[in-house]
């Protein structure tokens, strides 16, 4: 009986420390956080940023690594980012061997994070750092990811905000994903929700829909954004034209991925009709004395929107097999040239 009751009050105290809030935000205040920035000639901005972050960070007292991805930079950036890993351990750096894209950028950064939390942001000093703690005290509510929201963005009226705002609005009624910033680099995703997901094209912006694919609770809270400083904007109108696509896509891969025969079957059900209609159409003509084929419009019409839809499920089922390609053998969708401060990975090639 005596001692029974030691373990009675260990198990007690168990119990009540589980059901602690305080508890558990201390021991998520160990967390180990990744901080992901991929660069792209942003030698300028590198500095500062990373004093922003180390100032932020230090002062929460959380564990936390920072992993620049240089995107085959061609300015003093890449030299700018050795120094720092130098001179700071949490300073991780991956150097690729030509422009990738900040897709894939970004989705090294995922790759070689070792935290249970993953914070990607911007390399141009337009997201604030400051931000990152409010991010972190969402997931501590037991969401899996909070996106940030530029609600007063700091850009071109026309040739960014409008597009976005559009954008946006679209994204959330195709996928059902309520956001009202897909596009802001700075989020914070549990890595567990993020981890093994292949990103492709420009559709880092669409990683909360991966998350809620996989059953992630998603929560967006308004963040600081600042008017860049130094260098120049990589994007314009066009990347709207390739948002628009990879929505299709992602489209297409939550509803067919895993019966692509339901989209292509019904698509041949719909050309088995009208060619059921068409010959019928022809005999009728022909019954009343006038030939189907005596004007080139209507056969013109037909062979264009086949053209038009072989040319959509085409790129459709191009998407599968590049996929299918790349995650079956492993294939990687960028190239390193060198690394630092990780543990000797990819070091020096």
């Amino acid at each position: 009986m005596s001692n029974s009751k030691p373990e009675i009050r260990r198990e007690c105290k168990m119990t009540a420390d589980s059901l602690d809030p305080g508890a558990k935000a201390k021991e998520n205040r160990r967390t180990m956080i990744s901080l992901s920035v991929p660069v792209y000639n942003e030698q300028d901005a590198i500095l500062p940023l990373f004093e922003k972050v180390r100032k932020v960070m230090d002062a929460h007292g959380l564990p936390w690594e920072i992993i620049f991805v240089n995107d085959g930079s061609i300015d003093q950036s890449a030299e700018l980012l050795d120094g720092l890993a130098g001179r700071h351990p949490e300073v991780k750096v991956v150097h690729f061997r030509r422009n990738f894209g900040q897709t894939a950028a970004m989705m090294a950064g995922f790759d070689f994070a070792r935290g249970e939390v993953i914070i990607p942001m911007d390399g141009d000093g337009q997201n604030d750092p400051e931000d990152i703690p409010r991010m972190l005290a969402k997931l501590d509510e037991g969401y899996e990811v909070c996106s940030g929201w530029r609600k007063d963005r700091q850009d071109n009226a026309l040739q960014r905000n409008l597009p976005s705002i559009l954008a946006n609005k679209l994204i959330s009624a195709v996928s059902g994903v309520s956001l009202h910033d897909f596009g802001c680099s700075l989020k914070a995703y549990r890595a567990e929700v993020i981890k093994g997901v292949r990103l492709y094209g420009e559709m880092h912006r669409f990683l909360p829909i991966y998350a809620k694919w996989h059953g992630a609770r998603i929560s967006e809270i308004p963040v600081n954004h600042f008017a860049r400083t130094s260098g120049k904007s990589k994007y314009g109108l066009e990347r709207v034209l390739k948002v628009l696509l990879d929505l299709v896509t992602v489209k297409f891969l939550d509803k067919y991925m895993l019966k692509p025969m339901y989209l292509f079957g019904f698509w041949g059900l719909i050309f088995f009709a009208g060619t059921a209609i068409f010959t019928a159409w022809t005999f009728y003509m022909r019954l009343k004395g006038y030939y189907f084929t005596a004007t080139p419009l209507p056969m013109m019409a037909v062979f264009s929107f086949m053209t038009g839809m072989i040319c959509v499920l085409m790129g459709l089922l191009a998407e599968m097999i590049t996929r299918t390609f790349h995650e079956s053998q492993g294939k990687s969708i960028y190239l390193v040239r060198e690394t630092r401060n990780l543990g000797g990975l990819a070091e020096g090639r």
